[in-house]
């Protein structure tokens, strides 16, 4: 319940700052600034709360306070602490604050226990008012054991998008992944499952809104390999193991733009486990298991294949084939 509350905290302090900050002025001028404070915010919640029931447990987080320091952060500084205190019962100092983003520094590993948090997944689809997701997993000895995922923005029923929104994906190793509305004190959880395709020919891709995210020229080969004509769903953020997870969408790939690129693992490990224990299966192009052990990035692997396990070989054969060892 802990991670829980982090969570639907953080996705309060998002949509607060949205509220407050994110204008038609700040699209128009690709301004920032309004995600710069939701992360710092967010990531200054989780912390808190998870240092109050967890105080031993390290955390790898996105965010450090050294933007927010001296005369040059003070207006920066404010509104965090000014956001901060929206969502938390007890308020809390300006250094309370900026201790509480610094417990984000952890170097990760494949021992012992600890936390990875993405503050704000999807900072284009959250300015936008569109996608975007408040990430937390907990790692041991390596392995994700349980994930939550916040998405404020998201049709609980995708088919009715323009019905509530609102979701919160919860995995736990080897109790299933299940959804409930998010920021609704009498809740009803109830189990997800990954979609039952056999064919891929007769699936469908949910893929990013965002160019720079997926080479989309080796995705529409992969596309074709599979025999794939459905309309892709499109969105940002960790959103998207989400709805693969409850069977939207069946298909996820994160293609590897360059060979240098290295993924963070808060952008994964929730994902990745509600995935899974919502009956699907996910690796990294070349079909190896994603490794979260190597400290706060997945430096063993190269992208992203999420999908049912009815095509997921078949997929990860046609990623392989389309990528010819380029990666």
């Amino acid at each position: 319940m802990s991670a829980i509350e982090a969570v639907e905290s953080a996705s309060r302090v998002c949509e607060a700052v949205f509220k407050r900050l994110v204008t038609d002025e700040t699209l128009t001028k690709k301004d920032k600034s309004p995600v710069t404070v939701a992360d710092f915010s967010a990531q200054a919640v989780v912390n808190n709360i998870l240092e109050k029931y967890f105080p031993n447990d390290p955390i790898v987080g996105e965010e450090d306070s050294k933007d927010l320091l001296g005369e040059e952060g003070r207006v920066l500084r404010e509104k965090v602490v000014e956001l901060t205190n929206t969502a938390v019962n007890t308020p809390m100092s300006t250094e309370e604050v900026l201790k509480a983003i610094d417990r984000g520094q952890y170097a990760g590993g494949s021992t012992g226990r600890h936390w990875t948090l993405d503050p704000i997944d999807g900072t284009k689809g959250f300015l936008r008012g569109e996608q975007f997701a408040v990430c937390l997993a907990l790692i041991i000895d390596g392995k994700v054991r349980l994930g939550v995922v916040g998405c404020p923005n998201l049709p609980y029923d995708m088919s009715q998008p323009e019905g509530e929104k609102g979701v919160l994906a919860v995995a736990v190793e080897k109790q299933g992944a299940f959804q409930r509305k998010l920021n609704v004190k009498d809740f009803i959880e109830t189990p997800i499952f990954v979609s039952i395709v056999e064919d891929s020919c007769n699936a469908s891709f949910c893929e990013s809104v965002e160019a720079g995210h997926a080479n989309h020229g080796d995705s529409a080969k992969i596309a074709e390999l599979l025999g794939i004509t459905k309309q892709s769903v499109r969105m940002d953020s960790q959103c998207k193991y989400v709805a693969v997870a409850r069977g939207d969408a069946d298909i996820y790939l994160r293609l590897p733009v360059d060979s240098k690129y290295v993924e963070k693992i808060w952008d994964h490990a929730a994902g990745n486990i509600i995935i899974q224990e919502a009956g699907g299966q996910v690796s990294d192009v070349n079909g190896e298991p994603l490794d979260f052990s190597q400290g706060r990035t997945l430096s063993a692997n190269k992208g992203v294949i999420a999908a049912n396990a009815n095509i997921f070989g078949t997929v990860v054969e046609a990623v392989k084939a389309t990528l010819s060892n380029k990666f």
